[in-house]
């Protein structure tokens, strides 16, 4: 029994103790002189964590072992099929400079079965990249059959550039061409005239100066002013002076897109013997826009142009498609344009003319429509169809007014022709060593209002020319050429047409040391004396020998 009593009490004063320690620890947490909250006290030190850091170590690149793919674009050598009237040549003098001249200047030198001399020179001076001079010459004459069946041709011509800074350069050009013929055509032959007054000489003097950019401009723009001055002169004392000022500009938007601004005068003034000098003056403007794609080539603008005191509105739209590659492209276009006519211009069409009275420019409006590509690396082909109308064209009758022999021509107008052109042309190439291009152009002349037929414009025409290196150092040439006669006026003033004619032409040249040639070239070889103008025929079988000397200057 003292024992349960004395466990009692020992449980209640264990029981007691446990209170008062709770109690006291109560009061210990309890701070009345605070507003509250709680203290940790702790000895931990914050520290930051390391950053992770860039390792620049650069990594080599790998080494490319493909072939870079070069895109050569090299065009075809096809021709543009606008109209333009036949070159009227007096003689069928055709002699061509085969071969390369791969040295810095030449000299070619022969004579020929008509009393032919032939003297050809070209050389040059220069670095060939900063600066360069080139002078080149010519004199070629014959003497045919017919009295008075001869001529002379004698052109001298220098031409330069310079480039100043590192975007610009300058070209500039001199020369001097100078024709002597007679008026050989007179019916009956029998007919005798003083030299003097069947004798024409014509000479230009003639100069240019031109300067453009080599590279775009900071703000993208390319220009290219030129001036061009001729001097054109006979021997009866008529003279005519010829500037033209050519103002191009173009101005870069982006890759595909360009701005066109051309402004171009075009001077003339002719001062007849024994007459009052008169001026014919035009003047245009080429304002268009430019796009041009990978397979896409556009330009669109207009051309107002003045023409003396007469305003014209020409369109100037051009567009070309091509495929991805090249090999094909179809092109359309609607443009117009002044022909000036002068002197100058239509001596060089036929040059046993009179000095017409009055002179107006032709107004030429051109819509066409054709292709051109080529099949493998050897083959090209082009056609093409064309609509054009020509306003004051300049046609050529004989005059048989005066004395009534037909040996001068007359210019007369015809106010508008209608020309329906239809042009194709085929080509094959292989390297240097061979090469052939033919090229057939027809023109159907309609719609005269003037005049009854077109006088002395040619119908039809075949062009065919072949070169070929037979060996290293001997090659070998052909020239065909094949037209349908040209309407003519007879003498009771009825019309007629020309026969066609067929003038084939043949040369070849071969090395027999390194700076020595030898060549030949046989002219008219069917012997045909066909004429291209009316009471005109041209010199029969021909041929012209000599010798070529090259030479290196650097040397």
């Amino acid at each position: 029994m003292e024992i349960i009593m004395t466990n009692k009490r020992l449980y209640r004063f264990l029981f007691l103790g446990l209170g008062i320690f709770s109690f006291g620890i109560s009061n210990a947490q309890k701070d009345t002189t605070k507003k509250g909250g709680i203290d940790i006290v702790s000895s931990f030190k914050p520290v930051l964590r390391e950053a992770a850091k860039i390792n620049f170590n650069a990594t080599p690149p790998a080494v490319d072992t493909t072939k870079a793919k070069l895109k050569y674009e090299i065009p075809n050598q096809n021709l543009l099929f606008a109209y333009q009237p036949g070159a009227l040549k007096p003689l069928a003098l055709d002699i061509d400079t085969n071969g390369k001249f791969n040295n810095s200047g030449y000299i070619k030198a022969g004579f020929g079965s008509l009393r032919t001399p032939y003297v050809q020179a070209g050389i040059s001076f220069g670095d060939g990249k900063t600066a360069g001079l080139n002078i080149y010459a010519k004199h070629v004459g014959s003497d045919g059959k017919r009295d008075f069946q001869k001529f002379a041709n004698t052109n001298v011509k220098l031409a330069g550039y310079f480039k100043s800074g590192n975007n610009l350069q300058w070209d500039a050009s001199i020369g001097m061409n100078q024709l002597r013929t007679y008026k050989y055509g007179y019916e009956p032959a029998t007919l005798v005239f003083p030299t003097d007054s069947i004798k024409r000489n014509y000479q230009t003097i003639s100069g240019r100066l031109a300067m453009h950019n080599i590279n775009k401009t900071e703000f993208g723009l390319t220009y290219a002013p030129e001036v061009k001055i001729d001097v054109f002169s006979d021997n009866l004392k008529n003279s005519e002076s010829n500037t033209v000022l050519n103002l191009p500009l173009q101005k870069a938007i982006d890759k595909s897109f360009a701005v066109n601004l051309g402004l171009t005068f075009d001077l003339t003034r002719l001062s007849p013997d024994g007459k009052a000098a008169f001026n014919n003056t035009i003047y245009y403007i080429s304002p268009s826009v430019l796009y041009k794609t990978s397979k896409l080539n556009v330009q669109a603008g207009i051309r107002p142009s003045w023409d003396n005191k007469s305003f014209k509105m020409f369109p100037n739209i051009l567009a070309d498609i091509s495929t991805e590659d090249r090999r094909f492209t179809f092109q359309v276009g609607w443009t117009g344009y002044i022909r000036k006519t002068t002197f100058q211009y239509l001596t060089s069409q036929n040059p046993w003319l009179w000095l017409p009275a009055e002179f107006k420019n032709t107004w030429i409006e051109e819509r066409f429509a054709g292709f051109k590509g080529s099949v493998g690396n050897h083959f090209s082909y082009a056609a093409k169809v064309g609509f054009n109308k020509l306003n004051n064209q300049p046609l050529f009758i004989n005059d048989t007014t005066a004395a009534g022999d037909g040996k001068s021509f007359r210019v007369v107008n015809e106010g508008r022709i209608n020309v329906v052109n239809l042009g194709g042309e085929l080509g094959f190439n292989i390297h240097e060593r061979f090469s052939l291009i033919t090229g057939l152009t027809f023109n159907q002349f309609t719609g005269l209002q003037n005049q009854a037929k077109a006088w002395g414009l040619i119908p039809l025409e075949f062009k065919a020319a072949m070169r070929l290196q037979v060996i290293k150092d001997l090659w070998l040439k052909t020239d065909l050429y094949a037209f349908n006669g040209a309407q003519y006026l007879k003498k009771d003033n009825t019309s007629d047409r020309l026969t066609g004619a067929v003038d084939l032409s043949a040369g070849l040249e071969f090395k027999i040391t390194k700076n020595i040639n030898l060549w030949a070239q046989f002219n008219n070889v069917f012997n045909k004396e066909y004429q291209r103008w009316n009471q005109y025929p041209v010199y029969g079988f021909n041929f012209v020998g000599g010798v070529v000397f090259s030479f290196d200057q650097k040397n």
